[in-house]
């Protein structure tokens, strides 16, 4: 019965997944079910402590982001826990050797960001990224290639650097909300005062360096994890393209977003050239 208790953890683990996020449970369906299952419960783990320190603010944060550390620990030690997504995600930590720096420095950026307010300096901010973004990348490379250290290693450069194209896009696509509602700046010495569109534009080409980087990464992964991570690759690169052609002054007023239409094509054009062994 136990089997019963770890199939339902995984599938809230995918619930989570799908409330949250539309467009990359489009994506993680293209992987085999095994693998689906693994990346949901990294992605409910990550969201679940991300929840914490951006939504609830009528809650102490730092107990309950305490909490949750404590109780991820417990279960990995146990191999149980009545947290499903902390269930399923201790699983997949185990069935794939994530390492556990890793986790360690996801949950830092979190704790940064309960502490941290105003601007980040660039060593902060770098830091920042690799946490929050970049492990979460190597988390989801270890299912990709099953385990496989030396794989890993191989492809653990361009993963890191997706990951930080993929925060680096959120940033700019959420600066709105982050200045004025979470009171933080992720680019370094960037105000609304000095936000134009050369300084914009810096931004942008530092973003588009790391996805040249990250797509020869792609080009190397299994052949049944590249559709879910190229369809991903498109949507964000479409994403950086809307924001590249926004006014600055724009920026910071509305948040950017890709049409349904065009996440479709987008999906096509991955899917035909996996496909067809074009990538």
């Amino acid at each position: 019965m136990v089997q019963l208790y770890d199939d339902v953890s995984f599938r809230i683990s995918k619930i989570v997944t799908h409330s949250y996020s539309t467009s990359f449970s489009i994506a993680v369906s293209f992987l085999d079910q095994e693998m689906r299952k693994a990346i949901y419960s990294i992605y409910g783990f990550v969201r679940f402590a991300d929840e914490i320190v951006d939504t609830f603010h009528d809650f102490n944060k730092n107990d309950l982001l305490t909490e949750f550390e404590i109780s991820y620990y417990k279960a990995y030690k146990d191999g149980i826990s009545l947290n499903p997504v902390l269930h399923s995600f201790q699983i997949t930590v185990k069935k794939y050797s994530i390492p556990d720096d890793l986790i360690q420095a996801f949950l830092k950026s979190m704790k940064v960001d309960l502490v941290k307010n105003g601007s980040y300096s660039k060593p902060e901010i770098d830091d920042y990224i690799y946490g929050s973004a970049e492990v979460v990348g190597l988390m989801c490379l270890c299912i990709f290639v099953k385990g496989d250290k030396i794989r890993y290693e191989e492809l653990k450069h361009p993963a890191m650097k997706l990951g930080a194209a993929f925060q680096k896009v959120n940033f700019l696509r959420d600066l709105k909300n982050d200045i004025y509602d979470l009171d933080r700046s992720y680019f370094p010495d960037i105000k609304i005062s000095t936000f134009g569109n050369e300084v914009k534009g810096k931004i942008i080409s530092d973003i588009e360096s790391d996805f040249s980087a990250a797509y020869k990464g792609i080009k190397e992964l299994p052949q049944n994890a590249k559709l879910p991570v190229l369809i991903a690759y498109y949507y964000y690169l479409k994403l950086l393209k809307r924001i590249k052609y926004t006014p600055a002054e724009d920026l910071v007023k509305t948040r950017i977003r890709v049409p349904d239409f065009q996440k479709s094509l987008l999906l096509v054009k991955a899917f035909l050239k996996v496909s067809m062994r074009l990538i």
